[in-house]
C-alpha cells in the first residue's frame, strides 16, 4: 500500500507525467527493500485503478488520468467534443474522394456494390499536438452528393444538417480493442501502444436509412468511453415482458 499510495500520489500531482516509464520490479524492490511479489501487487493495484498500463516485455507506463470522456450514447461530432473538453485541437484530412464501393463497405452500408459510389474521408484528429484519433468515414453519394475537403476539415455534420437539411437520427455502435495496423502507425502518434480502441458507427437518418459507416480508431491512453445506464424497476420489466 505504501508503494501504491506514493506512486498514485505522484501521478495525481503530475510529478510523473503521462507515458513516463515506471521503475522496473527489481528497482522498486530495492528502493522499498521488499520482495518482487509485493511490488507486483502494488503495480497490479495501480493498473487496476487506472494509473498505469502494463505492456508485456516493455514495462509499466503512466496513464493520462485526465482522459477525455467519449460519450457512447448519442451522436457527437469531433468538433462538438473538442469544444466541450476545451483542449486545442485540429483535423488533418488525408483523403477525401468519391470511390466505387469496396466490398466490405457495401456490406456495412447494406447497399449494392455495383449501384452506388461512396465518399471516403480519412481524417486524423489532433489534440494538444498529438494525433490520437483516426476517423475513416464512408457516406452514400446518393444521399451526400457533394463533400469537399474544406467541409471535411471542419464539421461534416454541420454541413449535412445545415446545408443538406438531413435529419440524422441515431447510430448503432460496436466497440473493440484491436492491434494497430500500418495505417494507424503512419497517421497516429501511437508512442509505445500496440493496440487501439475501435468504434464502428452505423449512422441512420430519421427515416431509418443507413447512410454512413465510420471506423473511429482511438489511442488507448487518451479516452474513456462513458455511458449512462438506468436499471429497470420491477413494474417496467413486467411491462416489457408482457409486450
Amino acid at each position: 500500500m505504501q508503494i501504491y499510495q506514493e506512486y498514485s500520489g505522484r501521478i495525481q500531482t503530475g510529478d510523473l507525467a503521462p507515458s513516463t516509464k515506471m521503475p522496473s520490479e527489481n528497482e522498486l524492490a530495492r528502493e522499498y527493500n521488499t520482495s518482487r511479489e509485493t511490488v507486483r501487487k502494488a503495480l497490479h493495484l495501480l493498473a487496476q485503478n487506472g494509473y498505469i498500463h502494463k505492456i508485456k516485455a516493455k514495462g509499466s507506463f503512466v496513464l493520462d488520468i485526465g482522459r477525455m470522456d467519449f460519450p457512447m450514447g448519442g451522436l457527437v461530432s469531433f468538433k462538438e467534443m473538442s469544444e466541450r473538453i476545451g483542449r486545442q485541437s485540429r483535423t488533418i484530412v488525408h483523403e477525401n474522394q468519391l470511390i466505387p464501393v469496396p466490398e466490405d463497405i457495401a456490406s456495412h452500408l447494406e447497399i449494392d456494390q455495383h449501384k452506388c459510389l461512396v465518399w471516403k474521408v480519412i481524417r486524423a484528429r489532433e489534440i494538444e499536438g498529438e494525433r490520437v484519433i483516426l476517423d475513416k468515414d464512408y457516406f452514400r453519394s446518393d444521399i451526400v452528393p457533394v463533400l469537399t475537403q474544406e467541409i471535411s476539415s471542419g464539421s461534416i455534420y454541420e454541413y449535412l444538417e445545415g446545408e443538406l437539411k438531413l435529419q440524422i437520427s441515431y447510430a448503432k455502435k460496436v466497440v473493440s480493442v484491436e492491434e494497430a495496423d500500418e495505417e494507424d502507425r503512419g497517421l497516429m502518434d501511437l508512442q509505445h501502444y500496440t493496440h487501439v480502441v475501435v468504434v464502428r458507427n452505423y449512422v441512420y437518418l430519421e427515416d431509418t436509412t443507413l447512410f454512413q459507416y465510420t471506423e473511429s480508431r482511438h489511442r488507448l491512453d487518451k479516452f474513456q468511453f462513458v455511458d449512462f445506464a438506468r436499471r429497470s424497476h420491477g413494474e417496467d420489466k413486467k411491462a416489457d415482458f408482457l409486450k
